[in-house]
């Protein structure tokens, strides 16, 4: 099957990440680089001054951050280096990635304040503003934008400004929508964003990134507490010589470095949004034609990934739908919901419309051989 964007010979993946890529990120690994490289050094720099630019903000006031690992060793680095130790965190949870935060925290024996909202609603902000105006040591409040659980859309702006009105930190898990959703810095009053090289920038799994705001990052030194994830101690080694603490992924950073040329081609965020969406419209619509219905309100639901009930069907085994599909050439993704059986398919990636009116035509012949009817 051929893709109407520059192509690949692989499946394509209907995932939230790792995703489909170009043909020429994939080229772009094909080069050995030393870590301690001057072009290799150039690099990893375009990288950090080409993130500052997609977030809308300015070298000085903000920097990006570089870290081995995927997403979540990032989003450890910011806990683990960013809360003192008299520190306490206030976690916002509706999904799988909330809930890894509050493990997180529980490893590293932070203090911390839960307020869950279930799977299919967004955070209760009345909560959040009486818990901050109770709770003086509450430091810190931490929220998912996109909660890929089930592709929900958080309010980060209305969270934002509560937090910031009580003089607290506020720290956002974009993982799954920087890139193609735009965010505010600074009516968010985001102080500490991340976000990973294989979602919606299109790169490959290698590596995470944090935009730190630096009037608060600055005042960290000597908070972490591990070696490899000391996030002040990784800017300070970016800052000083252009390298890594460590060995460095040089070959997913020159991935991401074509990935992020190619988004500046595309139109930026605006555009991959706009591609984004039109493949969530395309998915949506043809999946209610077949019969299946998404677990969210059309309201809460972002274009990122998209969440589907199982059919009321004896006949569904989601092993089985996954396997024909698979057959076929197209790969989607299992649940992860508490409360609901769902499968999920993403829309971000190196697809276009096409990709998914491919896949709905293999969803409907699928559905066909194991017998199932939708109402």
């Amino acid at each position: 099957m051929n893709s109407t964007l520059p192509g690949y010979k692989d499946k394509p993946l209907f995932t939230p990440g790792p995703l489909t890529t170009s043909r020429t990120v994939k080229q772009a690994m094909l080069r050995d680089l030393g870590s301690r490289d001057s072009e290799f050094i150039t690099v990893v720099r375009s990288i950090r001054e080409r993130l500052l630019k997609i977030a809308g903000v300015e070298k000085g006031t903000h920097e990006a951050i570089l870290l081995q690992g995927s997403g979540t060793y990032s989003v450890e680095s910011i806990f683990s280096s960013t809360v003192p130790r008299s520190g306490k965190v206030l976690i916002l949870v509706n999904g799988s990635y909330g809930e890894r935060m509050i493990k997180i925290c529980d490893v590293l024996n932070i203090p911390k304040v839960v307020l869950r909202n279930p799977e299919n609603e967004v955070p209760n902000l009345e909560s959040l503003r009486e818990e901050l105006a109770k709770d003086p040591e509450i430091t810190h409040v931490a929220a998912v934008h996109c909660e890929t659980t089930t592709g929900i859309i958080n309010p980060i702006q209305l969270i934002g400004e509560i937090v910031k009105g009580h003089g607290r930190i506020y720290f956002v898990d974009a993982m799954s929508s920087f890139g193609a959703v735009p965010i505010d810095f600074e009516a968010c009053g985001v102080d500490y964003l991340v976000s990973s090289a294989n979602k919606c920038i299109e790169g490959v799994p290698g590596f995470g990134f944090i935009i730190a705001r630096m009037d608060e990052f600055m005042k960290t030194e000597r908070y972490a507490r591990s070696l490899s994830l000391d996030l002040y101690a990784q800017w300070k080694g970016l800052e000083s010589n252009g390298q890594f603490r460590f060995t460095p992924p040089t070959h997913s950073l020159l991935a991401f470095h074509q990935a992020l040329i190619e988004l500046e081609d595309e139109g930026g965020v605006a555009a991959r949004a706009a591609r984004y969406r039109k493949n969530h419209e395309v998915l949506v619509k043809g999946m209610r034609e077949l019969g299946f219905k998404e677990y969210l309100k059309s309201d809460l639901q972002g274009y990122i990934i998209t969440s589907f009930l199982y059919p009321d069907d004896s006949n569904f085994s989601f092993e089985t739908f996954y396997n024909q599909l698979n057959d076929r050439g197209f790969v989607i993704y299992p649940g992860k919901l508490s409360q609901a059986d769902c499968f999920r398919i993403g829309s971000i990636g190196r697809l276009s419309g096409y990709d998914f009116t491919a896949l709905l035509l293999g969803i409907e012949k699928a559905l066909k051989l194991m017998g199932v009817t939708l109402g």
